[in-house]
């Protein structure tokens, strides 16, 4: 897989030059360079749980792979949130900057700061991520009560997500 991790990476930088469009506030770091841009196809997976004597739908986690534009799988993402290569390399972010999606059944628009990473690939030299172009994700709108407390939702959505090496 790591033909595949190298191949999108080249990709990626082939879309740099027309990255897309996305407010000023999850705009990519000055100077950071698009490492990788990956199409998401997976589920963001709520609970239900009691919160403030009511229930409601918590977000637990995404459950995602993501693909070059070849179509070819080159990364899984989940819980953290974290990214992980198939050459094992992982970074893990955290939220800086959230944007409401155009769409409005869809979930935010993300920049995330890279907090953690694990490998020597090409991904480890990732210092953020930016998630844009969603597609669905949101939670239920109906059917959590007593009843269905501890049900999990699994909703599917799609994203294109940026990874970028630090900026100035």
């Amino acid at each position: 897989m790591k033909k595949s991790v190298a191949a999108a990476m080249t990709t990626a930088l082939l879309l740099a030059a027309v990255a897309h469009a996305a407010p000023d506030e999850i705009a990519a770091p000055k100077g950071a360079k698009m490492l990788l841009a990956a199409t998401a196809e997976g589920v963001q997976i709520y609970v239900c749980e009691a919160k403030d004597q009511a229930f409601a739908w918590t977000f637990k986690s995404p459950e995602a792979a993501l693909f070059d534009d070849g179509g070819r799988q080159v990364l899984s993402h989940f819980a953290g949130p974290s990214w992980k290569a198939d050459d094992g390399t992982t970074v893990v972010g955290e939220v800086v900057a959230k944007a409401d999606s155009p769409k409005p059944d869809a979930i935010a628009w993300l920049l995330l700061r890279v907090k953690s990473r694990e490998g020597s690939g090409p991904l480890a030299k990732a210092g953020f991520v930016r998630r844009i172009d969603t597609s669905g994700g949101m939670p239920p709108v109906a059917g959590c009560d007593a009843g269905h407390a501890g049900t999990a939702a699994r909703m599917r959505y799609s994203a294109v997500y940026e990874f970028y090496a630090a900026g100035e």
